[in-house]
């Protein structure tokens, strides 16, 4: 993580906690991101195993893990709602049943 003076970058910052509440927000949006590639990955990887055998079972466990992670990086900043995620990314029912299955 870079610290930006206040001021660089097209963003105006007042004072240190200006500074540091736009690099939280940075680091916030970043771990979103790759929580969301991990989603991306695990789907893929599940869509790309078409037979229900008992090789499928783990992909939809980490699955779920991914989604549930992501899911729960969504809901610490602020968004409530992932029926938008779950369309983008193609989650299907058979993960959201088992989100938080252990």
């Amino acid at each position: 993580m870079a610290l930006r003076l206040p001021g660089q970058g097209g963003v105006r910052l007042q004072t240190g906690l200006d500074t540091l509440d736009y690099e939280l927000a940075g680091e916030m949006a970043s771990s979103l991101g790759r929580a969301g590639d991990r989603v991306a990955r695990a789907m893929a990887a599940l869509n790309a195993h078409e037979a229900r055998d008992a090789e499928r079972v783990p992909l939809v466990k980490a699955a779920a893990v991914a989604v549930h992670a992501y899911f729960i990086q969504r809901e610490l900043i602020g968004l409530r709602r992932h029926h938008d995620a779950i369309r983008d990314y193609g989650i299907s029912g058979e993960v959201l049943a088992r989100l938080g299955a252990s």
